[in-house]
């Protein structure tokens, strides 16, 4: 499965509100790892710690801000993988790119779509990460199970996708690169 690169971002859903088009953006990726089931596919995702500088609690993807020695997307957002859960990159066949997402505060983030090996085990950086996890993706597939929500965030009510699964929240930008994904699968 090869997916095109289109770009979404924060801003879709912000009534023609526009970031600064000169504003530098930083290059990062993720890895959205899909792993096979008792006959399901599921997509894993991790939960950062409390105490995590960035993004604290919240339910992520593996990923992060590209670094020199990374030859592409695919190379962040494996090393990122192996950094944050144990991950053995050779364990990943990489099906292809996601919708290139910019955020609002100044990242654009490419997603790598990759299914993983059934019989990997996660091995946590416990400083980043608290938990890994997985969700059926039939049901990060189906459209009508995101919902949109707001918040004041710098002053101004920002606008993001959410999907929900038992007691975990997926929000923001994850939320926007599921629903993405979501979107091309239908199509």
């Amino acid at each position: 499965m090869s997916l095109p690169f289109f770009k979404s971002s924060d801003i879709d859903l912000m009534n023609g509100e526009e970031f600064s088009a000169s504003r530098p953006l930083k290059s990062a990726s993720v890895l959205i790892p899909i792993v096979e089931r008792d006959d399901s596919a599921n997509v894993i995702f991790t939960r950062r710690t409390a105490a995590a500088r960035h993004h604290a609690g919240q339910i992520s993807f593996p990923g992060g801000r590209k670094e020199d020695q990374d030859r592409g997307p695919a190379a962040t957002a494996l090393r990122e993988a192996q950094e944050e859960f144990g991950l053995d990159p050779r364990n990943v066949d990489i099906l292809g790119h996601g919708h290139v997402h910019e955020t609002s505060t100044g990242f654009l983030i490419t997603p790598v779509v990759g299914c993983v090996a059934s019989d990997c085990v996660p091995v946590l950086k416990i400083e980043e990460v608290a938990e890994v996890f997985e969700f059926p993706l039939n049901h990060l597939a189906d459209l009508s199970s995101y919902r949109i929500e707001s918040r004041e965030w710098r002053s101004a009510r920002r606008y993001f996708y959410v999907i929900d699964y038992g007691s975990y929240r997926i929000w923001g930008a994850t939320a926007r690169i599921l629903f993405g994904l979501a979107e091309r699968l239908k199509s």
